[in-house]
């Protein structure tokens, strides 16, 4: 079998594309296989980064099949990688190395649970195992999940320095209706300038239609918040919702990437369009959206069940 070398240097964050092809929807079986593979490729082809899983249906599958295709043009690869313990984390690393027949992930999207994600944010021995990781070169670098439900974790082990030499990075949905990450956590990573790579850039579709259109919007909190920002949008004066979004996730000068899902070639260009000449929104538009997000923290977000949201 052909596995594939990368380099085997750490991942600087830096180096991320500014737009990142999410690959969600590559999973999605209701879409023709090779409809699929062909929309792998064409996004191979664009030079950008991706973001993958095991858990996202079939994805790796497709992927497997664009790779081998053209292991030549093979992307830099964010992976979302989980566990409650490092045995199950190793696991999971080879849950998607193998199937993609490559032996190393450039950038791996911590998601710890249970009694690792608690030994971590005490600095104990995962620290020592997921380093070692690293320096085996199965995962170039490491950025941290976030969610709203999970913030505390990130945030003491962040503010004790257990994540100093092994965290490069934070990895949450930040778009215009969504901030995962808690207040208390968002104002740390904000104060000691953490890189962040901003998820769901278009929080789930254009604004007007997750507002107006019944049962578009995935939540109905996100029909009630879409109500909340069309307006901002609308005086912004800016054509599509795509560059909108693009550019308030690059507001930030923190933000090294914004991580967006599609099976459509037209909305890829979009995408890459945004993505191409970025700048960033005015500040007081920035500021009316970053005081919904507090707002929206503390009343639904650090309530909510996980994964209801």
């Amino acid at each position: 079998m052909n596995f594939q070398k990368f380099s085997e240097k750490s991942v600087l964050l830096t180096d991320l594309s500014p737009y990142v092809y999410g690959t969600t929807k590559l999973g999605d079986d209701k879409i023709s296989f090779d409809e699929r593979v062909e929309m792998a490729m064409a996004a191979m082809h664009t030079g950008v980064w991706f973001h993958t899983s095991h858990w996202y249906g079939d994805a790796l599958k497709v992927l497997r099949a664009a790779f081998d295709a053209d292991r030549a043009s093979l992307p830099n690869l964010i992976v979302k990688l989980g566990g409650e313990s490092i045995d199950e984390f190793h696991a999971d690393i080879k849950k998607n190395t193998e199937p993609l027949a490559i032996n190393s992930i450039n950038l791996g999207q911590l998601c710890l649970g249970g009694d690792l994600a608690q030994d971590f944010a005490n600095g104990g021995e995962s620290l020592k195992a997921l380093k070692d990781i690293k320096a085996q070169g199965l995962v170039k670098s490491f950025v941290m999940e976030v969610f709203p439900w999970t913030s505390d974790v990130p945030y003491r082990a962040l503010q004790r320095g257990f994540t100093n030499g092994l965290i490069d990075g934070y990895i949450f949905y930040l778009n215009p209706l969504q901030r995962f990450a808690d207040n208390r956590l968002w104002d740390l990573l904000r104060e000691r300038s953490e890189p962040i790579i901003a998820m769901r850039t278009v929080a789930g579709g254009p604004v007007h239609r997750l507002r107006d259109e019944p049962g578009f919007a995935w939540k109905e909190y996100l029909q009630k918040r879409a109500t909340e920002v069309a307006p901002i949008f609308e005086r912004s004066g800016i054509l599509t919702w795509t560059e909108f979004c693009m550019r308030f996730a690059h507001s930030f000068s923190q933000v090294r990437a914004t991580v967006g899902s599609t099976s459509n070639a037209e909305n890829l260009q979009e995408y890459l369009s945004a993505a191409e000449t970025i700048d960033p929104l005015p500040y007081d538009i920035v500021e009316e959206i970053v005081k919904l997000h507090y707002r929206w923290s503390d009343e639904e977000d650090v309530k909510a069940e996980p994964w209801s949201m």
